[in-house]
């Protein structure tokens, strides 16, 4: 399994929705509370990024006229057609018996978990002087 960083988690708010590029791949990262979650960014349906979407529940019913919102922000509704996919296991709802989008692990760790790669950036010290920022090419 190849890891890869994307985003760090003070500056991902909860409730957001994200595209992100991995390796080439288009993903939609989602954070609800302290879980993160990430599907393909392609409904299966008709294309859309679901990226685009926004979150939403599901409504049960115990018969005619008896409605009730459950699972609140548990799903993801695609931006184009409206059909809903489960965040954690990307289960569409729509036809849930043949549709469903790809999901993908997600995990929140330290830095210093991560398997360092084979290359270094060269570093520039920067400091502030008053209102400007600067730096030393020494």
């Amino acid at each position: 399994m190849t890891r890869h960083v994307v985003a760090r988690v003070d500056d991902f708010p909860d409730r957001a929705i994200r595209r992100v590029e991995v390796a080439g791949k288009a993903l939609c990262l989602m954070r609800r509370g302290e879980a993160f979650f990430a599907l393909a960014d392609r409904c299966p349906h008709g294309g859309a990024p679901l990226s685009g979407g926004r979150f939403t529940g599901t409504v049960e019913s115990d018969g005619p006229g008896s409605y009730r919102m459950c699972r609140m922000d548990e799903m993801l509704k695609c931006p184009w057609h409206g059909w809903e996919f489960d965040i954690r296991t990307g289960q569409s709802w729509s036809d849930p018996g043949s549709t469903r989008t790809r999901a993908f692990a997600t995990e929140n760790v330290e830095g210093q978990e991560l398997v360092k790669g084979p290359y270094v950036a060269e570093t520039v010290p920067v400091s502030v002087d008053g209102r400007y920022v600067v730096v030393d090419l020494g």
